[in-house]
């Protein structure tokens, strides 16, 4: 039987060969950096070949599931933490990684693992409750535009209203109640629009989630995508399920993205942009630009 489900983490990795075809280009060099003992949050990929299995019978591979539920658990060994434990719960991160860079055509989903139970877990093991409401609010959103097709500002009209009646400019002026209050309006909207309770089982969560990414590879985004690049159809994605690091955590936390050289102009410089007090794409935030010796303003 085929082997669909690599380790990556504490300076190993259990890939036979870094093959992007194989595993993405984004899972490579996660198993590559690893490997390398650069101090990256361990994870696991799924390779192209369960995606490609996936398209070609519109089901998942007998024992995948059962495989990548015997790997999280080298990632409850790896961090320490138990995916779907109240007291101190793993969450993770699962996201696209195609053998050719896609950039923003497919789907992610982050802090998979929360649930009524563990987000009080997470509270009292973090002592933050608004870090922690505003990671169950960002989870319910993406999972329910992604897995569940909610439309994606069905949730920003209700985050819009909260904000509105508490007098919140951005989102980082709500406070742990208004979340809490955000937290019952988004799981209404799911219950109204999907006919069913947002999922508290974790497991249930991340195959969902798995699921959605291989169908994110033939979204009309993502199709129009490789028309334009010339890029195969048959390559199909890798998914990659990693533990989660915030940057929501408060004013002393972040998200970006970082280059050994200017991406626009060659320069070798270190370069890159990132957000305060953030997660993942907040396109209404501002974003600092910094690079070898400076630091400015962008949009």
């Amino acid at each position: 039987m085929s082997q669909y489900v690599y380790f990556f983490g504490e300076g190993r990795t259990d890939v036979p060969a870094l093959d992007k075809k194989l595993l993405g280009g984004k899972g490579a060099n996660l198993c590559e950096m690893s490997q390398l003992g650069i101090p990256v949050p361990p994870g696991i990929v799924i390779t192209t070949d369960a995606c490609k299995r996936y398209i070609k019978e519109q089901r998942f591979p007998s024992g995948l599931m059962e495989e990548v539920l015997v790997r999280i658990q080298q990632l409850n060994s790896a961090t320490g933490k138990v995916f779907g434990n109240p007291d101190h719960p793993l969450l993770v991160s699962v996201r696209s990684g195609a053998p050719v860079s896609m950039p923003g055509m497919m789907d992610t989903i982050l802090n998979l693992g929360l649930n009524s139970e563990t987000v009080e877990g997470m509270i009292r093991s973090t002592g933050n409750e608004r870090f922690v409401c505003d990671s169950y609010r960002r989870f319910i959103q993406m999972y329910g535009n992604v897995v569940l097709e909610i439309p994606h500002h069905d949730f920003e009209h209700i985050l819009a209203d909260v904000k509105k009646h508490v007098g919140a400019s951005s989102d980082t002026d709500l406070r742990a109640q208004d979340l809490r209050e955000l937290i019952v309006k988004y799981k209404e909207l799911v219950r109204r629009v999907h006919g069913s309770e947002f999922p508290e089982d974790v497991q249930e969560q991340l195959r969902g989630s798995i699921e959605a990414v291989f169908k994110s590879w033939n979204n009309d985004r993502a199709i129009i995508y490789r028309r334009l690049n010339h890029i195969a159809d048959e390559l199909g994605t890798a998914v990659n399920v990693q533990a989660m690091v915030f940057g929501n955590m408060g004013d002393t936390s972040g998200t970006g993205v970082a280059f050994t050289r200017n991406p626009s102009t060659g320069e070798r410089k270190f370069y890159g942009e990132y957000l305060m007090n953030a997660q993942g794409d907040a396109p209404n935030s501002q974003r600092e630009t910094y690079w070898s010796g400076g630091t400015s303003h962008g949009s």
